[in-house]
């Protein structure tokens, strides 16, 4: 890389490209949020509907109708509602206009009709956009502008959602952007080691969302899995070329020429880089077991940013880090004081060596009441309906809610053809009786299928809905007739089936992501204890954020987001295992070098903390910009990865592991004979990387130290 850059800045440069002409066209077929889970009743019903009932289409929107004048019943509102009616009929990709029940609550200036629409996600939001503008000129000539509509429902609400989405995306990227670059001017000393990190940083994000927009062309693409691409890459790839920049600038004071410089830092902080991409590899891996869309198309993106920034960092700094070595130190704010740096992080690390129990206790007393109120944990999905109020589709969701229409449960009940329709009149009297629902009807196609429909005043991101979906269940198997199969879908149903679906998920998933991650630092340090050691402590930092997650959002009426716990036990477990990787590897990287043990984790924290605590920083920078955008999740999942980030490297990097690792001695690097023969030899420092100065390592190690070989102190 450090002699072919030509080469590799051209590729590069394609790559971008490429990328900055898909992402337009890409980020217009990213959708709203994905709950289905396969193989559940939600998505049986939906099928059955989709293939007895095709006149429903695949997807039920409203017209919300309203005026200040006029009541529903006089005959200029009729008119409208007829005008409306046919206007829809005559949209391409619809399938069917009815006439909504009127519901007990209902205004009576309100009225509403359900138009199916039958085609896919994107060719929907086309016949919606054509639905939306011919019904709003009919009503508008047919009632002289007194009477209004809207058109609402999941795919009108989750397109403005996604608009609010992208501004607010704008909105942290022009907060993030700046405070980040503030952040590294002042770490590293000068404008240009900052826009360099900053620069190789952008040029990973902007791949990964051009390559996220790409596969949204052909699968569905979760919103919130564009924040993640963002965030995670945007996170990450300050992380990789800020260790490699340290590493060369290093290099480069200890005498190397920039080609030498360039290639040392590959061949030692690259080698890093590679093993902390390939941790959030494993765990996001870990996602794809799961029966959730969401979660694989988490994996997906979460992997691929990780292998997109890891690639700009190993690739495309070093090739250009020689030819702008002349300007890294353009725009310096200080004098780079190395000595003072690593005096200040020998002493404390002297500090630990000498007295590692006390700040171990302490350390872990903090984590444990941090972690105390995770048991109180409760997910959901918000609407937020904040963030649409003022949109077309915001107003008819509230207008609907407020007339007691906030949704609707379709229970499907396949039948033998010569059987008839099922007798549904318990069930209907049943649902009728409960003051949740306001409508009731049932339908026949005729054939083999018939169908539910319930009407109820519960909005469908409210803990009531998840309980009146059960409920309706219930009564379905109590009610209908004897072995008579009952199939229940719906956006509540939905949310009811990927809760019921997320606990067996993730269990499944921290399986896998442990014994992933345990197998990788087993091939990374060839040591039992290591892996297992990094293990606990990753789970105990995780679960330390999602206690103070849990404290914040029990402030709130919100519920955490249903995607969080699997983002967190997955991707943001993976970020964890960076520091993990980064601290751990020179470490070892000493303890080879030397054989003693002590001295090992005093040159490695040393070497390691200023990298650690500054990328930190910026990470954790990052993700916080989520806290100024309008939703919730997004706030959320800032939130957590921030006070992740910065409790991993602050409490359990700088403070437990190495007390840990200074207690546990030569242990650290246990392997037992079998095993060590199945795994490939250890790495052997590079010989053009030199070694630490030998005042910073009496003031980190005061005492004498002789060994022989096989010593292990």
């Amino acid at each position: 890389m450090a002699r072919g850059g030509r080469l590799c800045v051209a590729v590069w440069a394609v790559v971008v490209l490429a990328a900055v002409l898909v992402l337009p066209v890409g980020l217009a077929h990213v959708r709203g949020a994905i709950v289905q889970v396969e193989g559940s009743s939600s998505a049986r019903a939906t099928a059955l509907i989709a293939r007895g009932m095709p006149s429903f289409g695949a997807e039920q929107v409203s017209l919300a109708f309203d005026s200040r004048t006029l009541t529903a019943d006089s005959e200029p509102y009729q008119r409208a509602l007829v005008a409306a009616a046919g206007a829809a009929d005559g949209v391409p990709g619809t399938t069917q206009v009815i006439p909504v029940p009127d519901a007990p609550d209902r205004d009576p200036h309100h009225a509403y009709l359900a138009v199916g629409i039958d085609s896919d996600a994107d060719v929907r939001r086309e016949v919606l956009a054509e639905l939306g503008a011919a019904s709003g000129r009919a009503v508008a000539a047919a009632s002289q502008g007194r009477v209004t509509v809207a058109l609402t429902g999941a795919t009108p609400v989750f397109v403005e959602q996604i608009k609010a989405d992208l501004d607010d995306l704008r909105s942290v990227e022009a907060v993030t952007v700046p405070a980040a670059l503030l952040l590294l001017v002042v770490g590293l000393g000068s404008f240009g080691s900052a826009l360099t990190v900053l620069a190789t940083a952008a040029v990973g994000v902007l791949v990964s969302t051009g390559a996220v927009a790409a596969l949204a062309l052909v699968l569905d693409i979760d919103s919130l899995m564009v924040t993640v691409v963002t965030t995670v890459g945007f996170g990450l790839g300050l992380d990789y070329a800020l260790l490699l920049l340290l590493r060369y600038r290093s290099l480069r004071d200890d005498g190397l020429a920039p080609q030498q410089a360039s290639a040392a830092a590959i061949r030692s902080a690259g080698r890093a880089v590679l093993w902390c991409a390939a941790a959030v590899l494993v765990t996001s891996a870990a996602l794809l077991a799961t029966p959730l869309a969401l979660a694989r198309t988490a994996a997906l993106v979460a992997g691929l940013t990780a292998a997109v920034t890891a690639a700009a960092a190993t690739t495309l700094l070093p090739a250009v880090l020689p030819r702008l070595d002349p300007l890294l130190d353009r725009g310096r704010v200080r004098r780079r004081d190395r000595t003072d740096r690593q005096d200040h992080w020998a002493r404390w690390a002297r500090r630990l060596m000498d007295r590692p129990w006390p700040y171990l206790l302490a350390a872990l007393a903090i984590l444990l009441v941090a972690a105390a109120p995770v048991g109180s944990l409760r997910t959901g999905l918000q609407m937020n309906r904040s963030v649409i109020a003022d949109t077309e589709a915001g107003r008819g969701l509230a207008q609907m809610e407020q007339d007691g229409l906030a949704n609707v449960t379709l229970l499907a009940l396949p039948h033998r053809p010569a059987a008839g329709p099922v007798d549904t009149t318990d069930l209907t009297d049943a649902l009728h009786a409960d003051p949740r629902v306001t409508t009731v009807a049932t339908l026949d196609n005729g054939r083999d299928l018939t169908v539910v429909t319930v009407t109820d005043r519960i909005t469908t991101d409210h803990p009531e809905a998840e309980r009146l979906v059960d409920r309706i269940r219930v009564l379905a198997a109590r009610t209908l007739p004897s072995g008579q199969p009952a199939y229940t879908t719906g956006p509540a149903a939905q949310l009811a089936d990927f809760h019921q679906a997320l606990r067996p998920a993730l269990r499944r998933t921290a399986v896998i992501v442990l014994v992933g991650a345990f197998l990788l630092m087993l091939l990374a340090f060839r040591s039992l204890l290591l892996p297992l050691k990094a293990i606990v402590m990753n789970v105990l930092s995780l679960a330390a954020s999602f206690g103070l997650l849990v404290w914040m959002t029990g402030h709130t009426a919100h519920p955490i987001h249903l995607a969080i716990p699997l983002l967190a036990a997955t991707v943001v477990f993976g970020l964890s295992l960076d520091y993990e990787v980064f601290l751990v590897h020179r470490i070892t990287t000493h303890y080879r070098a030397t054989g003693d043990c002590r001295l090992a984790v005093a040159r490695g924290l040393g070497e390691t903390a200023r990298p650690i605590t500054l990328t930190a920083a910026t990470m954790a920078t990052v993700f916080a910009g989520l806290m100024v955008t309008r939703r919730e999740d997004f706030r959320q999942t800032g939130f957590l990865v921030a006070i992740a980030v910065l409790l991993d490297a602050t409490l359990i990097r700088m403070v437990v592991v190495p007390t840990l690792m200074r207690l546990l001695g030569h242990r650290n690097w246990w392997l037992p004979a079998p095993v060590s023969r199945f795994l490939p030899p250890p790495h052997v420092p590079p010989a053009d990387v030199p070694p630490p100065r030998p005042d910073a390592d009496a003031q980190a190690h005061p005492h004498p130290v002789t060994y022989h070989q096989g010593d292990r102190r």
